[in-house]
Formats: C-alpha cells, sequence, structure tokens
C-alpha cells in the first residue's frame, strides 16, 4: 500500500498537468523553448507515473485495467475481472 503522501503528490501532478496542457502545446508549436521551460516542473506529462487505482502502487501496473498485476490477479480468481480466467494447456 503507498503512502498516503504519494498518492496525494501524484494527483496534484496530474491536476497540474491538466491545468497547463493548453499552455503547454502552444508554447512547444511557438517553438517558444524559453517560455516552456519557466513553466512548473510539475506542469510536464512525463513526470506522472502510473499508479493502481486501489493500492497506490507504482510497478507491476496493467494499463488496460488500470490495476497493479497483483490486485489483477486476485480479482481475477475471484471472478470480479468478466472474460479472464487462469490460462491452463
Amino acid at each position: 500500500m503507498a503512502k498516503e503522501s504519494m498518492k496525494a503528490r501524484e494527483l496534484k501532478r496530474k491536476q497540474m498537468v491538466e491545468k497547463y496542457a493548453a499552455k503547454r502545446a502552444a508554447l512547444k508549436e511557438a517553438g517558444d523553448y524559453v517560455a516552456l521551460q519557466k513553466l512548473p516542473r510539475n506542469a510536464s506529462p512525463i513526470r506522472l507515473h502510473n499508479r493502481c487505482q486501489l493500492t497506490g502502487r507504482p510497478k507491476g501496473y496493467m494499463r488496460q485495467f488500470g490495476i497493479s498485476r497483483i490486485n489483477f490477479r486476485e480479482m481475477a480468481l475471484k471472478g470480479l475481472i468478466p472474460g479472464v480466467k487462469k490460462a491452463s494447456w
């Protein structure tokens, strides 16, 4: 389980990226890289990190489901994810 401060920090970054998205796009299109560098660092989308929606785990994230591999496996074995079953061959 991730610390609440880490989850909050990631949420804050996400909000800042959304806030400055239009401004960043306009500055990139104009080629004004000096003004682009003066924007806050956390306004860059590259600083975002995918985290599990349930636990906040940063590693083993599955984009298609938005959760970590551990939670995915638990939920799949319990039958909570439709269309997913354990492979056997």
